[in-house]
Parts: C-alpha cells; sequence; structure tokens
C-alpha cells in the first residue's frame, strides 16, 4: 500500500448501491429511495474491497439515503469512519421526470424528456429540474472543497450517476463522455494543488464478480 504524495489528493468517486428503481430504469433524480438487497449486498463487497487498499481518511457523500446508507457500509469496512453529508454531491434534479420509467418518458413528459435530451447544457427540466452546467458546478466545486481539506491523503465520495458524469466532464482532458455508470462502480481520481484534475481508472466493478452467485466477501 504506498503513500500519497503531499500534492494531490485521491478521491475514489463511486456511485451508489442499486435500488429497485435502477432495477426498474425508473428516474430516481432527488426522490430518496431505499437499497434493495443486491444493492446491500453490493455495497459490502465494495466495503471489502477497499478495506484490503491504501488507508481512507474520510467519507463524504450525497445526503440521499441510496448514497448514504453505502457510504455507511465503506465507513464501516474503512476504519469506523463516519460519513459526511454534503448536499452539493447529489443528484440532478429531474422535474417533471421524477418517478418515471425511462423508457416510457417521451410518452407521459414529452417536453420534459426533450429537455432532458438537449444538448444545451443550460437546459433547465420543467418541473423544477435542473441543468447540466448547474449539476456541474455543484459537484465539482464539491470535490474541491474535499480535495483542499485531504491533501495527500485518500478520500472516498458516494454519489449518483449523472453526478459523476459530470465530474467525469471536469477531468476528462477532451470532455468525453463517461458512458454509463455503473452502481458501486470505482472511479479514482487525483486532485492537485494546482487545482489540475486526472482521471487514474474509471468504471472498475470487478468486486462484484461473485454477487450474483451470493458470494459477498467480508471485511
Amino acid at each position: 500500500m504506498s503513500e500519497l504524495k503531499s500534492d494531490y489528493t485521491e478521491i475514489i468517486v463511486i456511485r451508489h448501491s442499486e435500488t429497485d428503481w435502477n432495477a426498474d430504469g425508473r428516474i430516481q433524480g432527488q426522490l430518496d429511495v431505499d437499497l434493495n438487497d443486491v444493492g446491500m449486498q453490493q455495497g459490502a463487497a465494495l466495503a471489502a474491497r477497499l478495506s484490503k487498499e491504501t488507508k481512507i481518511s474520510a467519507v463524504y457523500s450525497s445526503d440521499l439515503k441510496r448514497a448514504f446508507v453505502t457510504a455507511e457500509i465503506i465507513a464501516q469496512c474503512c476504519g469506523m469512519l463516519v460519513p459526511v453529508k454534503d448536499p452539493d454531491l447529489r443528484e440532478r434534479h429531474m422535474g417533471d421526470l421524477h418517478g418515471i420509467v425511462f423508457n416510457e418518458a417521451d410518452k407521459i413528459k414529452p417536453e420534459a424528456h426533450k429537455a432532458f435530451v438537449s444538448l444545451k447544457r443550460d437546459q433547465e427540466i420543467p418541473g423544477g429540474g435542473g441543468s447540466r452546467n448547474q449539476i456541474y458546478d455543484r459537484c465539482t466545486s464539491a470535490l474541491h472543497r474535499i480535495a483542499k481539506k485531504h491533501r495527500g491523503e485518500r478520500v472516498v465520495v458516494v454519489t449518483h450517476g449523472a453526478t459523476i458524469e459530470q465530474i467525469h466532464r471536469r477531468g476528462s482532458s477532451n470532455g468525453m463522455s463517461s458512458g454509463k455508470v455503473l452502481n458501486t462502480s470505482v472511479n479514482v481520481f487525483h486532485l492537485s494543488e494546482e487545482d489540475k484534475w486526472s482521471i487514474i481508472s474509471w468504471g472498475d466493478v470487478s468486486h462484484l464478480d461473485g454477487v450474483d452467485n451470493g458470494q459477498v466477501p467480508s471485511c
């Protein structure tokens, strides 16, 4: 387990474990949905993995419970840490699309769906929904604060799919799409004192290999 250099922070950005709404393809946004049984197993497998890697100094999480419960599972395995809630790590507000199965959204809420798929980054979603620029600003500001506080340390941030897409945009040198962000995927960033962001690894879900067969390792 190598020591980190003091001029950057290693941030492990993780999407929360699975919920029934994830499994159904239903849009959660900022609605507060519980993890399902598979999600609890995914969290345990992820926590066991992280507990065997370089020491984690802190765990931060969105205040939505699907993220925070995932963070609690990790924190228990990694030195009994207490997760810190940060509302700036929340999912995008999805407005009129909340609670709708995504594949039906264009028929049920066509205007909201049109706004969601728009390429305009300042496009808000009808019904109080946010824009991509809004989520980009708040989540990248949150990571900047966390990095500044934990120079030379390794920390975990548990958040949401759309949030991670915007974090990827900030870290990517060419602004390319992150692709689909899977539940409990591990995405490692280095944030330097000069506010330079680097993506070290992306989309690792190797810890889930045994979950479908009920083989969940312990801490």
